[in-house]
């Protein structure tokens, strides 16, 4: 069967590659096509662009960059019609992959959609659409299942990809604290990266008895990095091992924040954003929190200092408190443990490579 499959970053490129790793086991005859990133390039996806070519994020950066996606949509969707698939997978990166979904209906190709988009939080409209052109809805958020449930939105909770990888580093690896060591995850498109480890960087002239690490990107060079720091310590594709080395992180709102919590990390969430982009946030998102974990637990439990609360003074604040007060940890360890039977212990890229499976056959 020939398989075409986009995800447009980081974290969605690690979970597609698990599930072309599941869909090999199946099929033996297997061919995989479209964007991606560098894991499922090794998974065995021929790449028609590299997600790094479309790492945007924020309002104005996407309209800056209208003409490079539009290029690369029309590219896409070209060689969708000429590679002819059994079956499209679209990863998360709804804003290009509802537009591939519409054309990939057209086409008559089933449309299976992995991580679904976050409807819930903005542009309730594209319901529609999911109902439309897509086929399977794949969901990783708990309180989604009741969401799409109430819109009449054909789904299947298949658990949360995060909680799949981290148990399985967790069965082979161990966590050591009492290191005297800090993460930093700036995040892993450029704009991201540029706009917040400047800062971090200056919260830790405070923290001398620590010393600091920084999860490299895929994508960014050792150079890019040392342009902020020429004595920065880089782990380069292993986060994980990072984080379980580490007695606090200062995270970038995104997938990693749910990360850090699965592996047991007290974190201090932070996030700045162009002014105009953070506007428009500010106007269209209906979300109390931007952390996956503040989301899923419904309440405060990390720390999110947004905007113009980014700034060292009070992650200096916070991170004393994660770092120094037993009381404040205990409460985020508890918070956390909630937060695992919560996420449950399906293994998602198995059953969403079952699912394609069996929609192919």
């Amino acid at each position: 069967m020939k398989y075409y499959i986009i995800s447009g970053e980081t974290s969605g490129d690690n979970h597609a590659s698990r599930v072309i790793s599941q869909l090999k086991k199946l099929d033996s005859q297997a061919q995989f096509r479209g964007m991606g990133g560098d894991q499922s390039e090794a998974a065995g996806q021929e790449l028609l662009i590299h997600q790094k070519e479309m790492a945007i994020m924020g309002f104005v950066e996407i309209l800056l960059s209208l003409r490079k996606i539009s290029k690369n949509l029309t590219l896409v969707k070209n060689d969708i019609k000429n590679w002819k698939p059994d079956i499209a997978l679209l990863v998360d990166y709804p804003g290009f992959n509802f537009k591939i979904a519409k054309y990939a209906h057209q086409l008559d190709i089933p449309v299976h959609y992995y991580i679904s988009p976050k409807v819930w939080a903005w542009k309730e409209g594209r319901i529609k659409r999911i109902k439309k052109y897509v086929d399977e809805l794949y969901c990783i958020l708990p309180f989604e299942k009741q969401y799409f449930t109430e819109k009449g939105v054909h789904h299947t909770y298949v658990g949360n990809p995060s909680k799949e990888t981290v148990n399985e580093f967790l069965s082979t690896n161990q966590i050591q604290r009492g290191n005297k060591r800090i993460a930093l995850l700036p995040g892993s498109r450029s704009q991201e990266i540029s706009a917040a480890l400047p800062i971090m960087l200056d919260a830790l002239k405070h923290f001398n008895e620590y010393e600091f690490w920084v999860a490299q990107a895929p994508g960014f060079d050792t150079d890019y990095y040392h342009q902020f720091d020429p004595n920065l310590k880089l782990i380069q594709n292993d986060m994980y091992s990072l984080l379980a080395s580490c007695d606090a992180a200062i995270v970038t709102s995104g997938t990693a924040t749910l990360e850090a919590a699965l592996m047991n990390v007290p974190q201090v969430i932070c996030y700045k954003a162009n002014f105009i982009s953070y506007l428009i946030a500010k106007t269209v998102l209906k979300l109390e929190y931007v952390s996956l974990v503040n989301l899923i637990l419904g309440k405060a439990v990390i720390t999110e200092l947004l905007q113009y609360d980014f700034n060292p003074e009070k992650i200096q604040t916070e991170l004393s408190l994660l770092l120094d007060n037993e009381t404040r940890k205990k409460e985020i360890f508890s918070d956390y443990k909630s937060l695992q039977n919560l996420l449950g212990d399906e293994k998602p890229s198995k059953m969403v490579a079952d699912s394609v499976w069996k929609a192919t056959n």
